[in-house]
């Protein structure tokens, strides 16, 4: 799952990468509202963390651009105001949560998770296909009741797999919900995550549709 995180304090933005980073998430900062808004409107993200008092463009001003344009992305606010009248203005600026400052980041991740499970239409913490089952809390998978160690990288390319598994997902749409920016953007990166997972879950989980992408098998027993 790709996040990106618009806070301009740097202790926080930290703060709340790090905590997403070890929930799972790919996630990338940014201190600007002019730069947020030109990051949400040409990257794709799972979900966004957005502050309100940002430099360059306030936080509002960003949101209704990017609903404006057509951005669905979810959206989780932070505001160290956070009067009612605030929380108002924006849900109907396009906000899908709220978390006024100062929040705990365990408040915060699990937040996160509901609104991605939410926008993949997955509304539980638990999901079972066939024989597999992952637990986005836990950050866990398990094949035919087994536990399976995966890597961080793994689990995420897994759990994207899971709570998209209505569809064929383009390798280009992996890669970027994997890595982001990073360089380690290539299709061999990918070959090679997809590799070791079915060495690890077995045939018959993660398939392929040639020259389209790659889907989790809803196959039972």
């Amino acid at each position: 799952m790709r996040v990106l995180a618009v806070e301009d304090d740097p202790r926080i933005a930290a703060d709340v990468a790090a905590a997403l980073e070890g929930a799972g998430f790919r996630t990338e900062t940014c201190a600007d509202g002019a730069e947020a808004w030109f990051l949400g409107d040409t990257e794709s993200y799972d979900l966004i963390v957005l502050d309100l008092g940002l430099p360059g463009m306030d936080g509002l001003s960003v949101l209704r651009r990017w609903r404006a344009a057509g951005c669905e992305v979810p959206v989780l606010v932070l505001t160290a105001r956070g009067t009612w009248q605030e929380r108002v203005e924006g849900i109907e600026a396009g906000a899908d949560d709220y978390l006024p400052k100062p929040f705990r980041m365990e408040e915060l991740v699990a937040r996160a998770r509901a609104l991605v499970r939410r926008a993949a239409g997955r509304g539980g913490a638990l999901h079972s296909v066939g024989d597999l089952t992952l637990d986005t809390n836990r950050m866990t998978v398990a094949a035919r009741g087994v536990p399976v160690s995966l890597t961080a990288l793994e689990y995420r390319l897994m759990a994207y797999l899971v709570l998209n598994r209505d569809r064929v997902i383009p390798p280009t749409e992996l890669l970027e919900h994997l890595y982001g920016d990073d360089d380690a953007r290539e299709a061999n990166a990918l070959e090679a995550v997809i590799a070791r997972l079915r060495r690890k879950l077995g045939p018959g989980v993660i398939g392929t549709r040639r020259g389209f992408g790659y889907f989790i098998e809803e196959q039972d027993g």
